[in-house]
């Protein structure tokens, strides 16, 4: 009997999941219709890319360099009991390119841009605008998700590619520190850092770019019940968006690595 009810919340959480993947895949499709059909918002899109590109560069900076000093400092202080410092950059690098940066650079900006999202589109719905825009003749998928998407798509690679240089900068000074040669760390990175590692860091961010802003959207455009209900989906678009990545995540290893 005490079963039954955990047994219920299970299920109710994994139709719940299923429920939330089929619309967003529902969602991305007709993102693409409008896509493949050459009707872009310029505007709207370079907006877009401003906002969750470049307003989201400096802590994107500052989640990169201190990630890449956490790693450092881990890394440095085993491998110099083990006398191979000419490890620290390399594992250093391959883990800002492969893991740390995409997923912390989409983490952040899930927190910072996804929620920005929701709510604006949010507020759109609960006070009619979405229904001008239709009056209008104008459809809100292709006047508000496709250029979020399509930023999304675009700027989150950018971001995690400048995330992986202040990681691998703030690396370099707590190596440093902790006595591990700069000539010795960057040539480390050389060594074991390859294209391929980097190239499936920025797919990997590029697939979390669309998973933020189109969860950023679903929830927007499903809004209701006033200033509470825009409050609910700022929220629900963040938790989903990060529960979302980091399963992708797991999977995307799997197939790029």
């Amino acid at each position: 009997m005490s079963g039954a009810p955990v047994l219920e919340r299970v299920g109710r959480i994994v139709l719940g999941l299923l429920d939330e993947t089929g619309r967003l895949v529902l969602l991305l499709f007709s993102t693409f219709r409008w896509l493949a059909r050459g009707r872009l918002e310029a505007r709207q899109t370079i907006r877009q890319m401003e906002q969750i590109g470049v307003s989201s560069l400096p802590i994107v900076l500052v989640t990169g360099t201190f990630a890449g000093a956490v790693l450092a400092f881990q890394t440095a202080k085993q491998l110099l009991a083990f006398g191979v410092p000419g490890l620290v950059g390399g594992l250093v690098a391959l883990s800002l390119a492969r893991e740390a940066a995409p997923v912390f650079t989409a983490i952040t900006t899930a927190g910072r841009s996804g929620s920005g999202i929701a709510a604006e589109i949010g507020t759109m719905a609960v006070t009619e605008q979405l229904d001008a825009l239709r009056v209008m003749a104008t459809n809100p998928v292709r006047f508000l998700v496709v250029p979020r998407v399509l930023a999304g798509l675009l700027m989150l690679p950018l971001l995690t590619l400048f995330a992986n240089v202040a990681g691998l900068v703030g690396g370099g000074i707590v190596a440093a520190i902790s006595g591990v040669e700069s000539a010795t760390y960057f040539s480390s990175i050389q060594r074991f850092l390859t294209p391929s590692d980097l190239t499936g860091g920025l797919a990997k961010a590029a697939v979390f770019g669309v998973i933020i802003t189109l969860v950023g959207s679903r929830r927007g455009l499903d809004t209701d019940g006033g200033a509470a209900g825009v409050g609910r989906a700022t929220t629900a678009a963040v938790v989903t968006a990060i529960v979302l990545i980091l399963i992708l995540n797991f999977v995307l290893d799997i197939v790029l690595f």
